[in-house]
């Protein structure tokens, strides 16, 4: 077909939403209705030939008791579809009353296969007839699609001396125009458009990237294509053009098999319908869809492998509800998502308000791995999965996944708004699990941010695009794999860093007063609460347990009736708030209140023995304190040791450091860098380790190229002002970044000074030009 015939059927169709649809349905609708009756006429004008056929068929199958009809029908229609309904849409175009033909309308719809049935509920198309019945819309919608002025059948409409009037349409055309109606609504819903539709020309160029740099190594075969986010499945048809025409280019014949999911249920339609409008009946059953198919949480093709993928993902799109439904973080199992790496399972589980990586770690799990030729993946991402995500989170993890399994080819940044619903940065992420000796081992970046033709118009925020220039600029740079302004190389360990933890020294001071010993009267609750049960039992919240029990149910029902007082209030409010039932349910135990008591008897007991003067060295303090209840015969838990002592002390940089361990002689080395360190105990040398101060800690990326690791690191960067840290290996986390600004900043070039000096002359002389022809004026 040629364009000029192309062009007419699409404005035809066009504008019978304007001429039907008009008032009856907001602007934004009219998709809703048009497209899934472009697609019920294409495809009753190929069941037309063969409707007697099937009708025949079925009764013959109805007679014989046969349920599984399936196979025989599409062989009597002679598709990948059919239509078991006595009517067709040419017997529908006049009835005596609109309820008969919405009635024999349905009965027609009914009769169309599963395929399509499937396609007519994720259109939502029989919630409309209702409406456009009762505006006595849905005959003349009929009679529109069924104009004589087009010609939507494969077979040709003659003149009455058989010369052709309307070419007929083969499936290509019908693809493309469906393709054509599908951009033209989403350029009015400019909102949406994003969502599921990928501008060509950035679809061009990620199905080059993935195809070209091998396209002499395509041999004659089948190969199997998968978006796991397809929308309307343009990137699939595009990349399926783009395989054909290269395996052609060289002399190669290739068979191509697409698979996609989709969950929005609308754009699922358009996909499946495009596949069974093009003739594609095989293709269309591999497109699975609609509300309930979320490729995170419910995967389609969970044993099956691609040679290539590509896809748009959305972003910064909460995936809450997929978690949840895989079980949270704890509890998901999924393969996908749950990876065993170098002989540690990894978790590329993300952060639940942005799931983008996840469908790229979903490809990645896909990926062939026997074939010559390997798996490519081209996958469209916003900046987040470069660098969102520390070491040991999902979003690193999935990074640190892909690097150290040598898959990240290249990584392209694109021009800003490039894309219909979004301005923000954008990169396309290229894979291969088969790369060729050159670029094994390395990764590389290309910023073709500044090659785009600008558009003379905007398309929602689209207001560039990539010409065949720019798409071959990319290309040189990437077959170039040089070093230039705009590509860089690296290997694949320089994106990578180890986090470590930085400790420095408890450091204490420890006193045992009064006030610090009345607090562990309550030490199992909570302080707030503590402050309003004190103001109104006064020292009968240390001595009686029966009054405290009573006044703390009593303010706990206040509580829950929202009736708290009005006596310190913000305390009140303070108690009030994070009061879970498992906290309300230990206040009332007596058992908590025993054990605050048993601290306070263990405390005063202390105080008795040692006194309440400051200890410097909360080592000796500690010493003492454990030799005194020993000697008393008091025995407390370690935890309850512990939660004495701090109650008694706190933090003092000119303490000595806190030992935690002593290593016998000869037992441990030692080793400043990991803490361990040489002391004097009892005028012995020893080797301890120190208790580290929380509020101390702090974290170092050391990279993984660093030459002499961690220690070369702590030594230069951290020691020369922190003498006494050191860092705690078990806490070391492995993470993957990537910073383009990093690699491709341009400074701004500064001026020269008396460049900025004839600047602020010029000022001066234009100020003094204009104060004299105000006094000038001001004087007249």
């Amino acid at each position: 077909m040629d364009q000029a015939a192309h062009n007419k059927i699409v404005s035809f169709i066009w504008g019978i939403a304007d001429d039907v649809l008009r008032d009856l349905f907001v602007r934004g609708k009219y998709r809703d209705v048009i497209l899934p009756m472009f697609v019920l006429r294409r495809l009753d004008a190929v069941l037309e030939p063969t409707k007697k056929q099937v009708l025949e068929t079925k009764a013959i199958l109805d007679q014989a008791g046969i349920t599984e009809q399936r196979a025989a029908l599409c062989k009597a229609s002679d598709q990948a579809f059919y239509n078991t309904s006595k009517f067709s849409l040419r017997d529908l175009k006049s009835r005596g009353s609109q309820q008969q033909l919405k009635a024999d309308f349905e009965d027609y719809l009914d009769g169309f296969s599963q395929n399509v049935q499937d396609i007519l509920t994720n259109f939502e198309f029989r919630n409309v007839l209702a409406r456009l019945s009762k505006s006595d819309a849905l005959g003349t919608l009929i009679e529109k699609f069924l104009d004589p002025e087009i010609n939507l059948s494969p077979n040709s409409v003659l003149n009455g001396d058989g010369s052709v009037k309307h070419p007929g349409m083969d499936n290509h055309s019908m693809g493309t125009v469906f393709e054509e109606l599908v951009r033209r609504f989403n350029e009015e819903n400019n909102e949406e458009a994003g969502e599921h539709w990928t501008p060509r020309d950035a679809v061009r160029l990620m199905t080059t990237l993935m195809f070209r740099p091998i396209a002499d190594r395509v041999k004659a075969g089948s190969y199997l294509l998968y978006d796991c986010a397809c929308g309307t499945g343009g990137m699939l048809t595009v990349a399926e053009e783009t395989l054909q025409k290269l395996a052609a280019t060289h002399k190669q014949k290739v068979v191509t098999h697409l698979y996609g999911q989709e969950i929005n249920p609308e754009t699922y339609a358009i996909c499946k319908a495009d596949m069974l409008l093009k003739g594609e009946g095989e293709n269309a059953d591999h497109i699975v869809g609609g509300a309930e198919w979320s490729t995170l949480s419910h995967d389609a093709f969970p044993a099956q492998e691609f040679d290539f993928m590509l896809a748009n993902p959305p972003y910064g799109k909460s995936w809450k509800k997929d978690l949840e439904a895989m079980g949270g973080k704890d509890g998901m199992r999924d393969p996908r998502f749950k990876v065993m790496h170098r002989g540690e399972e990894l978790s590329l589980v993300t952060r639940s308000s942005d799931g983008q990586l996840l469908f790229l770690a979903n490809m990645a799990s896909k990926m062939n791995h026997k074939s010559k030729l390997g798996s490519r993946i081209a996958e469209v991402h916003n900046g987040s999965s470069l660098f969102t995500g520390d070491a040991g989170s999902g979003e690193s993890n999935i990074r640190r996944w892909l690097f150290e399994n040598d898959w990240v080819e290249a990584i392209i940044a694109l021009p800003l708004k490039l894309f219909y619903n979004t301005g923000i940065a954008t990169y396309v992420w290229v894979l291969s699990n088969k790369k060729n000796e050159q670029r094994k081992g390395k990764v590389q970046l290309i910023d073709a941010t500044q090659w785009f033709k600008p558009l003379r118009k905007n398309l929602g925020e689209k207001s560039c695009e990539l010409s065949d220039e720019d798409l071959q600029r990319v290309m040189a740079a990437y077959d170039a794999f040089a070093e230039t302004e705009q590509s860089k190389t690296f290997a694949n360990e320089a994106f990578g860093y180890r986090k470590v933890t930085v400790e420095r020294p408890l450091r204490l001071h420890s006193q045992l007063t009064t006030k610090a010993i009345e607090a562990l009267r309550f030490a199992s609750g909570d302080e707030d609460i503590r402050s309003v049960l004190y103001d109104e039992l006064g020292d009968a919240l240390f001595d009686d347990f029966a009054k405290v029990k009573a006044t703390l149910e009593k303010r706990l029902d206040e509580w829950d009736a929202g009736d708290g007082g009005d006596e310190d209030e913000g305390d009140e409010e303070a108690a009030k708030k994070g009061l879970s039932e498992k906290k309300k349910k230990k206040l009332l135990e007596p058992k908590t209140w025993d054990r605050d008591g048993r601290l306070v008897e263990a405390a005063m007991k202390l105080k008795k023995a040692l006194g309440d003067g400051v200890f410097a060295d909360h080592n000796e303090f500690r010493r003492r304190v454990g030799d005194v209840l020993d000697n008393a015969g008091f025995k407390l838990g370690s935890a309850d040791l512990k939660q004495l002592l701090r109650a008694v002390s706190w933090r003092d940089e000119s303490a000595p450091p806190v030992i935690a361990k002593v290593h016998k002689p000869g037992k441990a080395t030692s080793d400043p860098v990991r803490g361990r360190f040489e002391a004097t105990i009892d005028s012995k040398r020893c080797i301890v380790e120190y208790e580290p101060d929380s509020e101390l800690r702090d974290s170092e990326q050391v990279p993984l190229l660093e030459e002499g690791g961690i220690e070369t690191f702590l030594k230069r960067e951290v020691l020369p002002y922190t003498p006494d840290a050191w860092v705690d290996e078990d806490k070391t986390q492995i993470g993957y970044e990537i910073s383009f600004a990093r690699h491709f900043y341009r400074p701004t070039k500064l001026r020269k000074l008396d460049e900025i000096g004839t600047e602020l002359l010029a000022a001066q002389h234009e100020a003094e030009g204009l104060l004299a022809g105000l006094i000038k004026r001001g004087a007249a």
